[in-house]
């Protein structure tokens, strides 16, 4: 069953939680044609998406996204950790700046994945939720490409 095969990802013993194989702290789930729109092209299927990231000192961060193609509109939530740390950030491993406020514990994200699955990818209600478009800009900075970074100047 796919939830034996998850869950010790959230409830080992602390500090054995996630997979950190391979250098990857980021994974996710989708759903794709839900609502009886998988015979439909692409663009007109009902979509969800549960990206998820893990921090050992933090727990995991959720975005779930749902693109609805019969209506042409994407909604976008995050994990509701505690608020009042937005303005700081962790990166993940592959370098992308997280907002601290939006982890919540692993054992309270399990609850989440597990609703997921077992209502084929409906947004869950075990754990609290922000739609993306209320939090603060800059709660999702994006990195500068190398070739935008400041450099020492070389040598010559």
């Amino acid at each position: 069953m796919i939830d034996d095969e998850l869950e010790p990802f959230f409830l080992a013993p602390e500090g054995q939680q996630w997979s950190y194989l391979g250098g990857n702290d980021s994974w996710g789930m989708s759903v794709d044609g839900l609502y009886g729109t998988a015979g439909r092209p692409e663009i007109d299927q009902v979509k969800v998406t549960l990206f998820m990231f893990g921090n050992p000192d933090l727990g995991a961060y959720f975005i779930y996204s749902k693109w609805d193609g019969r209506i042409r509109h994407k909604d976008s939530y995050a994990t509701k950790g505690d608020l009042s740390r937005l303005g700081e950030f962790v990166k993940s491993r592959h370098g992308t700046p997280l907002s601290v406020g939006l982890f919540v514990p692993f054992p309270v994200a399990w609850k989440a994945v597990k609703e997921f699955m077992e209502t084929d990818g409906e947004l869950p209600t075990s754990i609290e939720w922000i739609a993306t478009r209320d939090l603060p800009p800059g709660t999702f900075p994006v990195p500068k490409p190398p070739s935008m970074l400041k450099r020492p100047s070389p040598p010559w």
